[in-house]
């Protein structure tokens, strides 16, 4: 059996400009089970970098309407409704997320892409919704999507079982609310925001925007028995030595399976 994959197209925050934003995808044999598009059409070079064929995408999870998390669906619609028109993909395109968002991705597309390609939403290109707890056949996995609770804007994670038997858990780009805690327990892999170290608090101010640092994320994967924990959705300030300060800082707190991915790694899961 071919091995899950952990594709990971960017890593950077809202503000980020030296990396991309935070969006990823797994890899099952040659489709791809894609979780947002980040900011803009630099998603189209990550995915021809990584050889991401966007005809092997026909599965797609918008967290929620942040910009760095949204705008890229515009390109992806533009795309995949351009590579429909010109015959060369086969089959629809599935665009998951809470009911909130269907109006706004639809009105978004509307508004800034041709009507020919818009028109194709409805037509091969679905918009999605789905309910706090709701578990969603995608591929060949059972996804279950949760409410993360968060403070900002409406926000949905999701869990769901890979073909070797691990749990995976993406718990959107806020810290850890106890009270998802069912859908998060017992996790073998944890995606998780950190937006800074800790000793830099005081210097990206993370708990003022609603984010964690590298000590809180790695102090409620040790909570929580986890033992891989990625770590993501960060300044990129430090890039070119994040992954050697991120990985320091949370060996203090976390002895498990610690990763801090650049953009474009490749994770076997």
């Amino acid at each position: 059996m071919p091995m899950e994959e952990l594709y990971v197209f960017g890593t950077g925050n809202a503000q980020a400009t030296r990396c991309y934003n935070t969006c990823f995808a797994i890899k099952d044999g040659d489709e791809y089970f894609m979780v947002d598009a980040g900011g803009g059409n630099g998603i189209l070079r990550i995915l021809e970098d990584m050889d991401v064929d966007l005809c092997h995408i026909h599965n797609i999870f918008v967290t929620h309407e942040h910009t760095d998390h949204i705008m890229g669906i515009v390109w992806m619609v533009r795309m995949v409704a351009a590579a429909m028109k010109k015959g060369k993909y086969e089959g629809e395109l599935q665009i998951y997320c809470h009911q909130g968002l269907v109006d706004t991705i639809s009105t978004i597309c509307r508004l800034t892409i041709q009507g020919k390609f818009y028109k194709m939403i409805g037509s091969r290109i679905f918009l999605v919704p789905v309910e706090d707890g709701e578990t969603v056949h995608i591929l060949d996995y059972d996804v279950t999507f949760f409410d993360i609770l968060s403070t900002k804007a409406r926000q949905f994670g999701f869990t769901t079982i890979l073909k070797n038997g691990r749990r995976f858990t993406c718990a959107g780009d806020e810290p850890y609310n106890a009270e998802c805690r069912p859908y998060v327990e017992g996790s073998d892999w944890l995606l998780h925001e950190a937006f800074c170290l800790y000793r830099d608090r005081d210097i990206f101010e993370p708990y003022e925007k609603h984010h964690s640092t590298v000590k809180e994320a790695c102090e409620l994967a040790k909570e929580l028995s986890i033992p891989n924990l990625v770590l993501w959705h960060t300044e990129d300030k430090h890039l070119s030595e994040r992954k050697a300060l991120y990985t320091a800082e949370g060996r203090e707190y976390y002895d498990g399976n610690l990763l801090v991915p650049d953009d474009g790694e490749i994770i076997p899961l």
